[in-house]
């Protein structure tokens, strides 16, 4: 045992000091509140419920606390798990986990970590995996399954078993339907239906992780749906309900409200229903000598219908684990030992106590009697070990209690017995006189007939109730069903129903309905069976090492952070928590081996701090009687030296923590210096360093100015002197040839600069480098225009016709409308499509394709304007473009689809698609287009010609920019001649024999909207206003 200086409250509730409840439930909120969920009573495990995933778990805890003993580390499940563990591997002792606890307590997941504990930390091979594996994944399966109780009635609060939730939610329809079941939970009586869904768990989910459990585990999908369908049919038995009905004897019987519920039970395992309700609504009572069929009233009848329902999930429950333990079962013929973990109901105070709190409280009784012997019996064998007088330990021996329950002749389950057997008159009322008379002066019973005797009154004790002083407190029972709940036996009738049922797997679980092994012999009641079964469990834990791990529940909402005093001091109680810290103390609180005791306070002392060379025990000697420590509180044993009062141990922790504060002081100050003088050592090196470098730098920098000061004197002298020598040798040419020198170096300084400085090949970059002097500034430009010329060059060899024909159908539009056309800008960024009709999409439309020679150079809807009166009327105009708006001309026009091929254009109706008019191109003489963001444009057309002489067209296109482009290439390739394109918002056009002047106006909106309309002025007038 060790003291952690991180730990939080007191880990050991052995070192509690007061031991009180009060300061007992302040240490485990402390605890709990800084989640700390684990604290230690010696080595049993006080496990709180967090009702919160917390990162204490998982194979780097598994590893760290297999590798630790057991009260190096935080308090924790995996250090009492590896204990176990290691005990049962290396001292070859059976060993067995006992988990009590209310429910919501934790035992489950308890278990679950135990498991997987020592799943994680046994050994490898191909059988050890697999049993690990099946192992694991019987948690799902059993947590599901447990004991039967909770089957027909629960608990204010509580839900029933989880599998029934699971298989309803969780189960497909085709399932459901082989089951007889629908999925809406309150249709069934034996579900609460105040709590069906709990927060947090997904049983759709859960139910098929119990699916693949069983398989991992080796059930066959054979044995999983007989698995279901008994469960399912636990299900449907709650939902039969049974009416009161009178024989003509006048005798009260029952009868099946409606059969359906049971003909579906008998459809799903193979039964005849009638055999069913016969057995669910009368008793067969045989002796030797006869055979009497007896009517069972309406609450016999359910009694009988519920002793069904439990029976069969009991059986199944066992049936699975008998299956499991099959499962993982090793095949080898080496000696086993065993680790068995025991997940167990903690003691009970209810409202209303009855039969099942009884017996509860009776096993927990015995197991807080085999948990105070066999530490009181570990204590004294480890004082033995240690050489260790062993005094009497003062405790509560709750002997007494257990033999007044399970006494053979005198007890009260041997009194409940002879009261179901005894013939004649018997009822709870004759169980209770029997009890009040036998047990009238035990000190731990007491009725309202023993109270009444000593003159005691006590208003909450009713008349069909007793109470007994168990260790956890007293607990009053209410006699009522005793009788009955005692017999719980299960009529023979309908165990020979169930086994005459076709069902492989029910009829396995009722052997004793077979004809063949009926017996006339009464079966024990549930009284002796569970005293049968406790006192089998005591043997198994008096044979195996125990280690126990309690449960407790912190709320009674399961919600993370709350911690209710009240509830846990009567889960304390139950436990017999203080009663264990009692046990634990007795005696010596505490023990250690002398080398770690010693390496923990050797500090303490001036004798063995900082070094000692003598023995561990010498040297605790010298510690504690520098200490002053009196004599009466410690023990040398062999190896260990024992502690009597928590005290003294707190005491000699205090002045171990003033002790360290000292050093740690001293330490500190040494450091402080020590750091100090270094750091001044350190400082004065640089300095001095610092300065003869300076220093030396210094006088190279002067050197260096005189130096060069020297040199340019002499250079200047020499100079002077070259001059003069040679002056009368110096030609007129002389200058010249110095200049071209100089100009010469000045051009090549100024190439080789720009041959390194070169800007970006990017064709759009137009940066260039500046002349540096002015006479280079027209060199500059033509070096400029070459390289750009060069970079177009080179761009140009890259593209591929296409991209070519592309860029000179841009370049075009851009020579004919760049600055003259508002549109042009926002044609710029589009590539030119040519069809915008859909023609290859259109068969009627390829018969006029078909009649050229040639691609289709464009083919879009235009809207003609009428050359008669020059009216248009309202008309929405095909938009390529996406969302578009609607595009209205105010006036009469003509749709047409306009074809441009290399020799011709092409107006052709849009509804009929017949050819209107075909224009040669070498018939247009020329268009005039407006500067406006509009689509409209004149097509002039010579008069020569056939067409020509109905007079121009005026049109509106949606793509003008790209349809004059590509008709000005047309007409240029046929006639080799350049189309006049007339940029301006007046022109003329002939209209049959007349001219009319069309003069094209802004509106608001400048065109941009596509909105255009026309207004007549007089016979020779046209006014568009765009």
């Amino acid at each position: 045992m060790t003291l952690r200086e991180d730990s939080v409250g007191v880990e050991d509730l052995v070192l509690l000091e007061p031991l009180e409840q009060e300061s007992l439930l302040k240490n485990l909120k402390l605890r709990y509140e800084n989640k700390e969920i684990y604290t230690y009573i010696g080595n049993v495990v006080v496990s709180v419920n967090p009702y919160q995933q917390l990162p204490i778990y998982g194979p780097e805890f598994i590893a760290k606390y297999q590798e630790y003993t057991f009260y190096e580390l935080k308090p924790h499940i995996y250090a009492l798990a590896n204990v176990a563990y290691q005990s049962l591997r290396f001292r070859d002792q059976d060993q067995c986990i006992l988990i009590t606890g209310e429910s919501g307590a934790g035992k489950t997941e308890a278990s679950k970590l135990v498991m997987s504990y020592v799943a994680a930390v046994c050994g490898k091979g191909e059988q050890v995996n697999a049993v690990k594996e099946q192992l694991l994944q019987s948690n799902p399966v059993l947590e599901d399954l447990l004991e039967k109780s909770r089957v027909v009635k629960q608990l204010k609060g509580e839900r029933n078993f989880h599998i029934f939730y699971q298989l309803l939610a969780g189960a497909d329809t085709q399932l459901l339907k082989a089951l007889k079941l629908e999925q809406d939970t309150s249709g069934y009586a034996y579900l609460n239906r105040e709590v069906s869904i709990v927060d947090g768990m997904d049983d759709a989910s859960n139910f098929k992780a119990v699916q693949s459990a069983m398989t991992v585990i080796g059930f066959s999908k054979e044995e999983i749906r007989w698995v279901l369908e008994v469960t399912a049919m636990v299900l449907k038995l709650g939902n039969v309900e049974l009416s009161d009905e009178i024989q003509a004897s006048g005798i009260s019987a029952s009868g099946i409200c409606d059969g359906k519920g049971v003909q579906e039970i008998g459809e799903m395992v193979g039964l005849n229903s009638e055999e069913l309700e016969r057995a669910l609504c009368s008793r067969t009572m045989e002796t030797a000598k006869e055979k009497v069929v007896t009517a069972l009233n309406v609450i016999q009848a359910q009694y009988a219908r519920d002793a069904l329902a439990k029976n069969i999930y009991s059986r199944l429950f066992s049936w699975i684990v008998n299956r499991i333990n099959e499962s993982i079962k090793v095949d080898t013929a080496e000696k086993k030992k065993v680790m068995g973990v025991l997940d167990i109901y903690g003691f009970e105070i209810l409202e209303d106590n009855s039969f099942e709190q009884f017996v509860i409280n009776y096993c927990n009784e015995k197991l807080q009697q085999v948990f105070t012997e066999i530490t009181l019996k570990e204590e004294q064998e480890e004082y033995q070990r240690e050489g260790i007088l062993w005094e009497k330990v003062d405790y509560f021996d709750n002997g007494i209690i257990c033999n007044l329950i399970e006494h053979n002749q005198r007890g009260i389950l041997a009194m409940l017995d002879e009261e179901c057997l005894r013939p004649g008159v018997v009822s709870d009322s004759t169980f209770l006189a029997k009890l009040n008379q036998l047990f009238s002066k035990h000190s731990h019973y007491e009725s309202k007939v023993t109270q009444n005797a000593q003159r005691q009154y006590d208003h909450t004790m009713g008349l069909s109730c007793f109470r007994i002083s168990h260790y956890a407190g007293k607990v009053m029972y209410n006699v009522n069903s005793f009788i009955d709940k005692n017999n719980d036996l299960l009529f023979r009738d309908l165990s020979q129903a169930m086994w005459k049922a076709q069902h492989p797997l029910l009829r396995s679980l009722f052997p004793e309905g077979d004809p063949k092994q009926a017996s006339l012999k009464r079966p024990p009641t549930a009284g002796a069976q569970f005293k049968n079964s406790v006192a089998i469990l005591m043997k198994n834990l008096y044979s195996k090492n125990p280690n126990y791990i309690r449960c407790i529940k912190p709320n009674e909402h399961q919600q993370r952070g709350q911690f209710s005093s009240q509830l846990v001091a009567v889960q304390v109680q139950y436990l017999g928590l203080l009663e264990n810290v009692r046990v634990r103390r007795a005696g010596y609180a505490f023990r250690q081996g002398y080398r770690p005791f010693l390496e923990r306070y050797r500090l303490l002392s001036r004798s063995t701090w900082p070094q000692w060379n003598g023995g561990d025990r010498e040297g605790i000697e010298k510690v504690l009687e520098e200490l002053s420590i009196h004599s009466e509180e410690v023990a040398f044993g062999k190896t260990k030296i024992f502690i009597r009062s928590p005290k003294t141990l707190f005491y000699l922790e205090e002045q171990r923590r003033l002790r360290i504060h000292q050093l740690v002081t001293l330490i500190q100050k040494i450091y402080r210096g020590w750091r100090c003088r270094t750091y001044y050592q350190l400082m004065r090196k640089s300095q001095i360093l610092i300065s003869s470098w300076f220093r030396g730098n210094m006088q190279k920098k002067r050197y260096g100015k005189i130096k060069a000061s020297v040199l340019l004197i002499q250079a200047f002298v020499r100079g002077w002197k070259a001059r003069k020598d040679y002056r009368k040798y110096f030609r007129s040419g002389a200058a010249l040839t110095l200049t071209n020198f100089i100009y010469k170096s000045m051009v090549q300084k100024f190439l080789l600069g720009l041959k390194n400085n070169l800007p970006s090949t990017n064709i759009l970059n137009k940066e260039w480098p500046a002349a540096p002097y002015k006479y280079f500034s027209t060199a500059n430009q033509e070096l400029q225009q070459l390289f750009y010329q060069w970079k177009c060059k080179k761009f140009r060899d890259q593209l591929s016709p296409k991209q070519v024909e592309i860029l000179r159908e841009k370049l075009c539009a851009s020579e004919l409308f760049k600055g003259k056309k508002a549109s042009y800008p926002q044609s710029v960024p589009i590539p030119f499509r040519g069809d915008y009709i859909g023609l290859q999409e259109n068969p009627k439309l390829q018969t006029l394709k078909s009649s050229e020679k040639g691609p289709i150079l464009v083919a879009e809807t235009v809207q003609k304007i009428n050359r008669g009166n020059g009216k248009v009327k309202a008309c929405v105009l095909n938009s390529p473009r996406p969302d578009p708006e609607p595009r209205l001309l105010a006036g009469r026009t003509s749709s047409r689809i306009l074809l441009l091929t290399k020799e011709h254009i092409i107006l052709t109706d849009a509804k009929k698609s017949q050819v209107k008019t075909v224009i040669g191109l070498d018939s247009v003489a020329g268009v005039s287009v407006t500067s406006f963001k509009d689509g409209l444009f004149g097509l002039h057309l010579n008069e020569i010609s056939s067409v020509g002489s109905k007079g121009d067209f005026l049109l509106v296109s949606e793509h003008v920019v790209e349809l004059l482009t590509k008709m000005y290439q047309a007409v240029l390739d046929t006639t080799q001649k350049q189309l006049p394109v007339t940029v301006a918002e007046q022109f003329s056009v002939k209209f049959k024999e007349r001219n009319v002047a069309v003069k094209v106006i802004q509106g608001p909106s400048g065109g941009e909207n596509g909105k255009l309309s026309c207004k007549k002025k007089g016979s020779h007038g046209l006014e568009v206003t765009v």
